[in-house]
C-alpha cells in the first residue's frame, strides 16, 4: 500500500480516534482518550503524523515526542484494513529518521506484551530493554505487562 505521511493537528483528532478505536481492542487498555491526545499536542517536541492511503483516507497515525537527545514513540495505530501492508513500517521509519534529524541518540517505545506489533518493532531494529509488570489495565480488570524497546543502532 502506498501511503502519504503528513503532519496532523487537533482538527484531525476525530478521525484519529476512530482509527485508534478500530486498531486497539478495548480489553487491553492501550488506547488514549481524545483529551489525552489533545492535551499532549501543544507540548514541546511533540509530532503527530498521519498516514493516508491513495484515496486520502486516514489509515494510521503516530504520535511521538523528541526532547533534547531522547525520542519516544507514544502511540502508533493502523486501522485493521491497512494492517500488514507497510503503513506501520512507514510510520516507524519516519519516526526514527525524524528523531535522528532532531538529534536524538536514545529512541524508544513501549508496547503491551502480546501485541502483534512487537514483531514489527523487532524487525525495525528495536530490542527489548525492560518489562513493567501489570502496567496496562483492561476494561474487564485484566492486567498486562508493558515492554520497553530501544532502537539498537542509533
Amino acid at each position: 500500500m502506498i501511503v502519504t505521511l503528513s503532519d496532523g493537528c487537533a482538527g484531525d483528532l476525530e478521525a484519529v480516534m476512530q482509527v485508534m478505536t478500530d486498531a486497539f481492542g478495548d480489553r487491553y487498555g492501550e488506547a488514549w482518550t481524545r483529551s489525552q491526545c489533545a492535551g499532549i499536542l501543544p507540548m514541546s517536541g511533540v509530532r503527530f503524523v498521519l498516514a493516508r492511503d491513495g484515496d486520502d483516507q486516514l489509515v494510521g497515525f503516530s504520535l511521538y515526542r523528541t526532547i533534547i537527545d531522547d525520542a519516544e514513540l507514544l502511540l502508533l495505530a493502523v486501522g485493521p484494513q491497512a494492517q500488514r501492508r507497510g503503513v506501520g513500517q512507514s510510520l516507524i521509519k519516519h519516526f526514527v529518521e525524524d528523531a535522528k534529524n532532531r538529534g536524538a541518540s536514545r529512541i524508544h517505545l513501549e508496547v503491551r506484551d502480546g501485541n502483534p506489533a512487537v514483531r514489527l518493532y523487532e524487525a525495525m531494529g528495536f530490542v527489548q530493554s525492560n518489562r513493567r509488570r501489570n502496567y496496562y489495565r483492561g476494561r474487564d480488570g485484566s492486567k498486562h505487562d508493558a515492554l520497553t524497546f530501544m532502537l539498537s543502532e542509533t
